[in-house]
């Protein structure tokens, strides 16, 4: 495949092209601002920090404090999720459409406030894709593992889940006890929507971290 021209393009598609690949790929924005002077000077500017996706980086890589700081300034919606303790904090990210906040968002509102509105806005494609991302790198957020979080999920073992299991929508593929540790393989895909977010949830109890066990993003 040919190089891309992107420097014969007019300025405000070359800055275009550089907000989305930040939001793509970070690894990609640093390389391209490797290829040129004008690249590193458009990849610079401040507006583009809004469209990093900091979750997509492995905590090990250790960024930079001053980069975190400056994505945060921008109202980066992946620091914003990050960094702010509160529900209206994620809402923004959310409504700026970080991907994975709009997930967190939603289970939040349904664990928290029995608020399943935004249900509609997941396909169940995208619910189980970004919620294995998520859950394999324990992107988690300091609010839920207090009291109140412990008392939703005893309520949705004791209340939910012989619901899951004796409902018959779908062939069970394997007789399990009714807990969370075995429920995402013991239904086949096709079962309904009601015991589809069941599992969901279930899940996201089962596998989620506190963020303040994670990162500490009191340094920017």
């Amino acid at each position: 495949m040919e190089n891309f021209p992107i420097l014969e393009m007019p300025e405000e598609i070359q800055v275009l092209v550089v907000e989305r690949i930040a939001g793509n790929s970070i690894k990609d924005l640093f390389c391209l601002k490797e290829s040129s002077k004008s690249m590193k000077a458009l990849g610079d500017q401040c507006r583009v920090y809004h469209f990093y996706d900091v979750l997509s980086v492995p905590w090990g890589l250790n960024m930079p404090t001053e980069f975190l700081r400056s994505c945060y300034a921008e109202g980066n919606p992946s620091t914003l999720y990050l960094k702010e303790d509160g529900l209206t904090f994620m809402k923004l990210a959310s409504d700026a459409g970080c991907e994975r906040v709009v997930y967190t968002h939603t289970m939040t509102r349904k664990i928290f406030w029995d608020d399943e509105k935004y249900f509609a806005g997941l396909s169940r494609e995208s619910v189980e894709r970004i919620g294995k991302l998520l859950r394999s790198v324990k992107w988690g957020w300091g609010l839920w593992h207090g009291d109140r979080f412990r008392a939703h999920k005893a309520q949705l073992i004791a209340a939910f889940l012989p619901l899951f299991y004796s409902f018959q929508c779908a062939p069970l593929l394997k007789q399990q006890c009714y807990c969370l540790w075995h429920i995402d393989i013991s239904k086949d895909d096709n079962m309904c929507d009601r015991c589809f977010w069941i599992k969901e949830v279930g899940l996201f109890f089962r596998d989620f971290e506190p963020m303040s066990m994670i990162r500490d993003t009191m340094k920017w």
